[in-house]
């Protein structure tokens, strides 16, 4: 993403022309991979993960497993929160999907 000069941070990289600073390139950081690769699932099962079918929603987790979303600390918490169920809830579908 691109930043305005005013709001470049220190771990920005810097956009110059010559000695003017024109903005910075602000990196994603690993928080917002979780929240792009549920983004990704919803689109691709067509909707909010609360809103689908238990189904779906196993479907749902297989998927972010499969694409290392549960690598990520709090990755778990996340999730559920995002499907509207506890963690147990996530857990007990990662069991299944993994013993598939």
């Amino acid at each position: 993403m691109i930043v305005e000069p005013e709001r470049v941070e220190a771990t920005d990289i810097p956009l110059r022309w010559g000695r003017e600073l024109l903005g910075g390139l602000r990196m994603p950081t690993l928080h917002d991979s979780l929240d792009r690769m549920i983004e990704q699932v919803e689109r691709e099962l067509g909707g909010a993960l609360h809103e689908l079918s238990r189904e779906s929603k196993q479907r749902a987790v297989k998927l972010l497993d499969e694409r290392g979303a549960f690598v990520l600390r709090r990755a778990v918490e996340e999730v559920a929160d995002a499907f509207g169920v506890s963690r147990i809830t996530i857990y007990n579908y990662l069991n299944a999907t993994r013993s598939e």
